[in-house]
C-alpha cells in the first residue's frame, strides 16, 4: 500500500508546485517600461534629428555614434543611454520615415476623380521632395544597401498599400476613366520622377542655374509631370 500513499502525497503536492512555478514566472517577468518623460522625449527627438543629418550625408556605414553625439550637442554616454546601438537609431528613423512615405499614397481616394487624385499624388510627392530631402536621401541609401533594416516593412506595409492602390487604378482602367497600363509601373514611375528632385537636387540646381534653380523648380516640375502622366493616361477615342 506504500506506493499508493506516495502517489497520494505527490498528488496533494502538485497544485502547490504549480503555484510555486507560476509565482516564479510572475516574479521573473520583465516589468513594463515606464512612459518617457517630456525631457526624455525631447532628448530622443534631438538625437533622431542629429542622426538624420549624419545618416543622410554619410550613409549608415559611414555614420558613427560620435558624429551623431557631436551634432546632437551631447556626450556619447548620454546618447547611448537613450539608444545603445547605432542600429537602433537607424531603425527608428527608417520606421518613422516609412510612415511619412506611405502617407501621400494613402490619400489617393478610390471614389475621387482619377485625374484629380493622380495630380494630387504627384504634387504631394514633389512637396515631400522639397520639404524632406534628407529623409529621401536616407531612404534611397537604405534601398541601395538592399533595405536590410526595413525589408520586412517593405514586404508587408508598403506592398499591401501599393497592392490596394494598384487595384484602385485597375478599377479606373476597367471603367474607361484612364488608359490601360501597368498600375505598378505607373506608381514606380511617379516615385522615380518626383524623388529625383530630392535625391539629385544638386544636379538639378546646377543644370537649371540661378534663374530656374530656385524654389520655382518644384512648381515647374509639377506642371511638367502632370502633363506627362495625365496626357499619357487620357483615354484615346477608339478608331
Amino acid at each position: 500500500m506504500a506506493p499508493k500513499k506516495l502517489k497520494t502525497v505527490e498528488a496533494a503536492q502538485a497544485p502547490a508546485k504549480r503555484q510555486h512555478k507560476a509565482d516564479a514566472k510572475v516574479a521573473t517577468a520583465p516589468a513594463k517600461p515606464r512612459p518617457l518623460t517630456r525631457i526624455q522625449r525631447e532628448k530622443q527627438d534631438i538625437i533622431l534629428e542629429a542622426a538624420l543629418e549624419v545618416f543622410s550625408v554619410h550613409g549608415f556605414r559611414g555614420a558613427t555614434i560620435d558624429q551623431i553625439a557631436e551634432v546632437a550637442g551631447m556626450s556619447k554616454p548620454n546618447l547611448l543611454y537613450y539608444f545603445p546601438k547605432k542600429e537602433e537609431i537607424h531603425r527608428r528613423l527608417m520606421s518613422e520615415l516609412l510612415v511619412t512615405w506611405l502617407a501621400p499614397l494613402e490619400e489617393m481616394r478610390a471614389d475621387g476623380d482619377p485625374f484629380v487624385e493622380i495630380r494630387s499624388y504627384i504634387r504631394r510627392k514633389l512637396e515631400m521632395a522639397r520639404d524632406f530631402p534628407r529623409q529621401s536621401r536616407l531612404f534611397a541609401n537604405e534601398m541601395l544597401r538592399g533595405a536590410p533594416h526595413i525589408i520586412d516593412m517593405l514586404e508587408v506595409d508598403l506592398k499591401a498599400l501599393v497592392d490596394e492602390k494598384a487595384q484602385v487604378l485597375m478599377t479606373w482602367m476597367d471603367q474607361g476613366k484612364i488608359s490601360r497600363t501597368d498600375p505598378y509601373h505607373l506608381i514606380f514611375s511617379i516615385w522615380a520622377t518626383t524623388q529625383h528632385y530630392a535625391d539629385f537636387d544638386v544636379q538639378v540646381r546646377a543644370i537649371l542655374g540661378k534663374g530656374r534653380g530656385g524654389e520655382g523648380r518644384f512648381e515647374d516640375a509639377a506642371r511638367y509631370l502632370e502633363q506627362l502622366f495625365l496626357h499619357g493616361l487620357t483615354p484615346r477615342p477608339k478608331a
